[in-house]
């Protein structure tokens, strides 16, 4: 019962970082259930059946709002679901023991990629993102560079097969050739579902059924569900920036002590423990110490 609580609030926290941000569901969950000791297949095959469900209500949403771009979506999902094939073949072949250190280690770097992805933003409030928001929504996709967008694609298929990780790894690549952001996530998030029903068929078969308990798929659902309207509701009040770089430390934290156990790393740990979190806040606060050093200095009044 304790385990099932503890999955509820992995799809809970997950579904709650997706609504927010428009990626981090795979990592946020995949971390939480394999530090719970599921293995790597069961966890991939959870967080993908998990990722169907939310993600097909997430693109009618999209789609409603006019966030999708019907060719775009294709040439994310074609390669998508190829990639996704390339890492199930790697879950159902190396032992699990064998891929936990593996994966982690991808955790972390996708912890750094988005930890880098959000400090670099200028900060920005949340009724200042709603009305820019607002203003653009009528607006047409733009010209934009897409040469390497099958690539990124591909490469996110991939790490969605293993970790679940799909959107931090193509939704950063679109925005920064120069995509609008209501674009860039709508269209991931709809390409996403393909992605995750072939990565879930594709685990499924492989299984057979063996290693994945229903009751741990239908507890992150439930929690999946719970959140949708609280991750509605939050996004208006909460800063995207904020939760990104929350949740950036959530990865590395949890991952590196995934690492330093299979290393055997000693009290230093800690080191590590605390790093993390500290990179984060020092990432969260740099702009905010740039912008304020780049003031000119105020001209003394005459008296």
């Amino acid at each position: 019962m304790d385990k099932l609580l503890l999955v509820g609030l992995a799809g809970f926290v997950a579904s709650l970082v997706d609504g927010a941000l428009g990626m981090g569901f795979g990592p946020t969950s995949s971390s939480i259930l394999l530090g719970t000791g599921l293995s790597p297949a069961a966890s991939s095959a959870t967080v993908n059946l998990a990722k169907v469900a939310a993600g097909f209500a997430a693109a009618v949403s999209h789609w409603r709002f006019g966030n999708i771009d019907h060719k775009l979506v294709l040439r994310l999902a074609l390669p998508g679901m190829a990639g996704a094939l390339i890492g199930v073949t790697v879950l159902a072949n190396v032992d699990g023991d064998t891929l936990k250190p593996i994966l982690a280690a991808l955790l972390l770097v996708v912890g750094l990629r988005i930890l880098v992805r959000f400090s670099l933003q200028t900060p920005v409030s949340a009724a200042d993102a709603r009305r820019d928001e607002a203003e653009h929504r009528d607006e047409p996709i733009p010209e934009w560079r897409s040469t390497g967008t099958e690539v990124a694609a591909t490469a996110g298929g991939i790490t969605n097969g293993l970790i679940g990780a799909w959107g931090p790894v193509v939704t950063p690549f679109l925005l920064h050739r120069g995509l609008p952001p209501r674009f860039a996530i709508g269209s991931v998030n709809t390409a996403e579902v393909a992605v995750a029903v072939v990565a879930s068929g594709s685990i499924l078969a492989s299984l057979g059924g063996a290693g994945l308990d229903f009751g741990v798929v239908a507890a992150m659902l439930i929690g999946g569900v719970l959140a949708a309207p609280v991750a509605a509701y939050s996004i208006r009040y909460l800063p995207a920036r904020g939760m990104g770089i929350a949740v950036s430390a959530l990865l590395m934290t949890t991952n590196l002590r995934e690492l330093f156990n299979w290393a055997d790393v000693g009290p230093m740990r800690w080191v590590g423990y605390l790093g993390a979190p500290l990179l984060c806040l020092a990432c969260g606060l740099w702009p905010r110490f740039r912008a304020r050093s780049s003031e000119p200095a105020a001209e003394p009044v005459s008296v």
